[in-house]
């Protein structure tokens, strides 16, 4: 339950009694609830988990520590019961998770004052315990075994999707439980588009192919990029190989608590249009993967935080060369006192098959 109380040790700073946790990533982070309906009131004194009747012996074996309440009507009922009668004031409600249609709709029924909050819950997950990193870790362990496999299927007449399809099969049958987002293999040109999910485009001999994937396991994800030539891709692309791998290694040789994303984002971007790309690099340095695939700290030239022991975040520089291609190398690193551990081990220098 320390998650539930840090989340109270909050409360004041956000002038609220209570928290309304409607987020089921939040809910899962608070209540080690792995279904897919309910939510969490957090009082000052007490964490209840309303759902239905579908999913109680659930909670009660999986949100231990909580009060668990039935809801046999709407939902949000059961919440104005419990504002009632622990006598709450003020509620904060998730504002980027309550739509306009739900927030009229409590508004309505719930008896106290609505507080818009942003973060409360999304700030504690950005430091991972020492279990979160070694679920993470077993998840990337799933990932990389999967590239290893996939450089021994791609070849000259295979369709991106092909690929694709054959990385999630790999990934299901290691214990992954899903994917951790629509997997990207973008092969040749259309590996200039930093995101050109899979296609049924014929990878061809001399194409550039960058994939970017993941995997959810026990609930957390991993998130990996790798590019590699499919025959000689040509003096150029190889340049541009070159750059992105120093951008990337400059940046896991430096990472540390204490230093922010727009320091580290500063790092590659200048070394990228120091070699006359930056116009070419037109994404954020990296973000944090925990249990979602984006999620705080952000590695952008607009965040001034400072990174702290614990932070799991992706280095993930890209040069993108319309009509030409692209390469990008993504790392995930757990950010510590002195340095930072890259959980990746796959090499990166440039493969081609």
């Amino acid at each position: 339950m320390q998650r539930v109380k840090n989340v109270q040790d909050k409360l004041s700073k956000y002038n609220i009694d209570a928290l309304l946790v409607t987020n089921m990533f939040n809910v899962r982070y608070l209540a080690n609830f792995t279904g897919t309906t309910g939510l969490v009131v957090i009082t000052k004194d007490e964490a209840y988990f309303v759902t239905d009747f579908r999913y109680t012996e659930q909670a009660a074996e999986e949100a231990k520590g909580f009060t668990i309440v039935k809801n046999e009507g709407p939902i949000f009922e059961e919440v104005a019961k419990i504002v009632q009668e622990d006598k709450i004031e003020n509620l904060g409600f998730e504002q980027e998770n309550i739509t306009y249609a739900v927030y009229n709709q409590i508004n309505d029924i719930i008896p106290c004052e609505l507080v818009p909050v942003t973060g409360l819950v999304e700030k504690l997950r950005e430091v991972k315990t020492e279990d979160e990193i070694n679920i993470i870790k077993e998840a990337i362990n799933i990932t990389e075994k999967a590239y290893d496999y996939i450089l021994g299927f791609v070849k000259p007449g295979k369709t991106e999707i092909e690929v694709a399809n054959e990385l999630d099969f790999y990934m299901r049958n290691e214990g992954a439980t899903s994917v951790s987002f629509d997997t990207i293999v973008a092969s040749g040109v259309r590996s200039a588009m930093p995101h050109g999910v899979a296609s049924d485009k014929v990878i061809e001999e001399g194409d550039m192919v960058t994939i970017d994937f993941g995997c959810y396991y026990k609930g957390y994800v991993s998130d990996m990029t790798r590019t590699f030539a499919v025959g000689d891709p040509g003096e150029q692309m190889k340049e541009i190989y070159e750059i992105v791998y120093q951008a990337n290694k400059k940046v896991n040789e430096v990472a540390k608590a204490g230093m922010t994303g727009a320091e580290l984002d500063a790092i590659a971007r200048d070394y990228i249009a120091e070699k006359g790309y930056g116009p070419q690099f037109g994404h954020t340095l990296g973000h944090g993967i925990g249990l979602e695939v984006h999620e705080g700290p952000s590695l952008s030239f607009r965040n001034e935080d400072k990174l702290v022991v614990n932070n799991i975040v992706t280095n993930e520089p890209g040069i993108y060369v319309p009509g030409l291609g692209g390469v990008r190398i993504e790392d995930d690193l757990v950010i510590k006192e002195d340095g930072a551990e890259i959980l990746m081990t796959t090499p990166k220098e440039l493969i081609i098959l």
